[in-house]
This record gives structure tokens, sequence and C-alpha cells, in this order.
């Protein structure tokens, strides 16, 4: 029953157990995991063009991807105004710096989209090798977990202060209970199971990862829906984040969801300043940890 925990957690913790001290191999693992984003989303575009009936099957994906977006955002948005309202974080003598350019931070993601939209034209031809595009996306899944555990446990924070910085924890538990919240509420809209709509909603903003784990589980559309919900959060925050910085900290981090911890993290700190950055790596190195063990437990 738990074989589909095991082979998420197994290579997440072998590469956790490898401690690097040679910058050159962690700027390797770096490039290595963002290629192996890209080959996962040309594989679930892949996936995604077999499928039979396609035309009603991508009308489901942006009905539930746009439904899962809007409920997991309200829920977030309510929860972190409510954590700003009650226990607010002061900070002293910050100025926000120029974000990065937001037309840069769209081409990065139009990118990812681009190599879904290449998987699938190219899955439209129907060579008949496609068929093992499952079994490559499940091989590219665990080879890309081993790379996650080898850059978390060299982010250059510990488990104790992880543990120890609680603005961050807190803040990672609010997304984390928002966001299952809310995809309860989607899936009571569209007539979806529960666990599904808990499955989809533990993306917390990590489309690459949420995206193969739920094609592997549920198939195509809901893997899918799965990619646009957690890749449109991610626009959202960077949209949203110079103005909600300097009145709604906490909501500005949380908004970032898993990806505090890397894509995002530099556009936190020209926001939020140098101290903000313990918190956003602590929040984004909780919610990485919960992805795959939320995912993995749902899909049971």
């Amino acid at each position: 029953m738990y074989s589909g925990l095991l082979i998420i957690l197994l290579p997440l913790i072998l590469g956790y157990l490898i401690h690097l001290n040679n910058k050159s191999m962690l700027s390797l693992v770096h490039r290595l995991l963002s290629v192996m984003v890209y080959v996962i989303l040309i594989l679930m575009g892949v996936n995604l063009a077999i499928l039979e009936n396609l035309g009603s099957n991508l009308l489901s994906i942006l009905l539930y991807a746009t439904t899962f977006f809007l409920c997991i955002l309200v829920a977030n948005m309510l929860a972190l105004f409510l954590l700003d309202k009650r226990d607010p974080w002061h900070v002293t003598g910050h100025k926000q710096e120029t974000p990065p350019s937001r037309l840069h931070m769209a081409l990065d993601s139009a990118k990812l989209c681009g190599a879904l939209i290449l998987g699938f034209i190219v899955g439209l031809t129907g060579w008949s090798w496609f068929h093992f595009s499952g079994q490559a996306s499940s091989i590219a899944l665990i080879f890309l977990l081993f790379l996650v555990g080898i850059q978390l446990r060299n982010n250059g924070m510990s488990l104790k202060q992880t543990l120890l910085n609680r603005r961050g924890t807190i803040i990672a538990l609010v997304v984390a209970i928002s966001s299952l919240a809310g995809g309860i509420v989607a899936a009571f809209l569209l007539g979806l199971p529960t666990k599904t709509g808990l499955a989809i909603a533990s993306g917390y903003g990590w489309y690459s990862l949420s995206g193969i784990l739920l094609s592997d589980a549920y198939g195509s559309v809901i893997g899918s829906t799965a990619f646009f919900n957690d890749l449109a959060r991610e626009l959202v925050a960077i949209m949203l984040l110079p103005m909600l910085m300097n009145r709604y900290r906490s909501t500005a981090l949380g908004l970032t969801g898993a990806t505090s911890i890397d894509f995002t993290l530099p556009i936190l700190q020209r926001c939020g300043g140098v101290g903000i950055v313990p918190a956003a790596i602590v929040h984004g190195f909780i919610l990485s940890l919960m992805t795959p063990l939320f995912i993995a437990f749902f899909t049971q």
C-alpha cells in the first residue's frame, strides 16, 4: 500500500545523506535540477497528447485548474491576512529595493509552459515508443527527487535551524493547512473525491513535482491541473510581492509557497531585505518536504 510513498521517500533520503562542500558540484546539481524540470514537463506534454478524448480533457484541465487556483488562493489569502493582523511581522529600518524585471520572470515561466507545449506537439505525432513515456516519467521523477534531497541538505541550514525559526515555520503551517482547506472546497465544487482535492492542494507551488506525481497517480488530466494550478500560484506571487511586502509581510512570503527556497528567494530578498531570507528558506524547506509526503499519502 505504501510502495508509492517509499518510491518518493527513498531517493529523497538518499540525496539528503550526501553532503557536498565542492561549489562546482553544487552548481552541477542545480543545473541538473533545471534540466530535469524541463525533461519532466516535456514528458507530461507527451502523456497529455496521447490521451483519448483530448478535446474534452483540455476543457476539463482548464476548468479544474482555474477552480483549484481560485479556491486555494482565497483560502491562503484569508488565513495569511489573519496571521498578519493577529501576529504582525514588524521590521525596522527596511527599505524595499526595486524587484527584478517582471518581464524576465514572466519569460522564465513561459519557458516552462513552452516545454509542456513542445512535449504535447511531439506527442501528437503518435510515435510508438511514446507508450513508454509513463515509465520514463517515473525514472525522471526518482532522479529529480534524489537531486532535490542533495539540494535540501546543502542549502546552508540544518534541521535544527529550520525548526527554531518560528516565523518561517508558522507561515508554512498556515499555508499548508489553508491550502488543504481550499483543495477540499474545490473538490466539492467540481464533484471530485476529497482525497484528489487534497492531493492537488498539496503541491504548494512545486509545479514540476506535483504535476508528475499526480499524473502517475490519477492520469494526465489531474497531473496537468496540478501543474497549471501551482504555476499560476508562482506567477501571482511574483506580481503581488512588491505590493504586499511592507504591510503584509507574512502574506507576501506565504503566497510564494515552496518556491521561497529557490525561484522566488531573490525576489523576496530584494523586496523584503536580507532579514526575510532565513524565514523564506525555512518556509520553503518545510513545504518542499511536505509536498511529496502529502501527495504520496493522499494518492494511496
